[in-house]
């Protein structure tokens, strides 16, 4: 499997053909060889290759996870897998972009050098990032939520209310360099990652709005229980039980 650094530390240089063959790599196979085991055999061996979602898909999750969580070590490794994966490098910029607003700027900007190094490797042509892009229609159902949101937050936070509304949802959302659906699965991803589990329910809605299946955010969700955690993936899923039903 490619990108196996993308789990592990960098192997050694002494490290015979046939282990740095294993995602793994020899570093886990020397010192935690039931953690190897997982790595080949689930992670690589029966996860990623899952039919349930596409590679695309699991990469945008994961990256969105790695993102939220501040792990640009390993985001170098799944970032160069998502483009290899059919994630454009326009997309893969959006994503950061969203996650600045639903991560925090510290964690985007922490992965600003991984994204610089991963485009320049690839010969990235910088200048197709800048173009103009095309707004999206808003949903439906945004009215609404802004009512809601003034509601909530108008009267003892004015301006936080306002940024919600019109930079958030008024615009964020219509970004094309994301479709909606693609948006939902890394907010959803990210949310879970971050802990912010109670936050989930609108997101998973306006998700199958977008096309997102209830199967695909279950399987999503259950790809990064590996890297956000069992604990976190098994609330996220008790969230999407309740939601969308079991």
């Amino acid at each position: 499997m490619a990108n196996a650094q993308s789990e592990t530390p960098a192997a050694s240089e002494a490290a015979p053909e046939q282990s740095r063959a294993r995602p793994s790599g020899p570093l886990q196979q020397r010192l935690v060889p039931g953690m190897a085991k997982y790595t080949d055999e689930v992670l690589f061996g029966e996860i990623w290759p899952g039919e349930g979602l596409s590679p695309r898909d699991r990469s945008l999750a994961v990256i969105s996870v790695l993102i939220a969580t501040n792990k640009p070590a390993q985001l170098r490794g799944h970032l160069g897998r998502a483009l290899n994966n059919g994630v454009t490098p326009m997309e893969a910029s959006g994503v950061l972009t969203h996650l600045a607003i639903y991560s925090g700027w510290p964690n985007a900007v922490s992965a600003l050098e991984v994204y610089d190094g991963v485009y320049t490797e690839r010969n990235i042509d910088f200048a197709t990032l800048q173009a103009e892009l095309q707004r999206l229609s808003p949903a439906s159902s945004d009215a609404e939520a802004a009512e809601a949101v003034t509601a909530q937050f108008g009267a003892v936070a004015p301006k936080f209310a306002d940024l919600t509304n019109r930079v958030v949802f008024g615009d964020l959302w219509t970004r094309s360099d994301l479709s909606v659906r693609d948006r939902s699965l890394v907010t959803i991803a990210a949310l879970t990652a971050t802990g912010d589990i109670d936050l989930l329910e609108p997101y998973l809605r306006r998700g199958v709005q977008a096309g997102l299946t209830r199967d695909e955010i279950a399987e999503a969700l259950t790809h990064i229980a590996f890297y956000a955690g069992w604990g976190k993936a098994t609330r996220a899923l008790t969230v999407v039980t309740q939601t969308l039903g079991g």
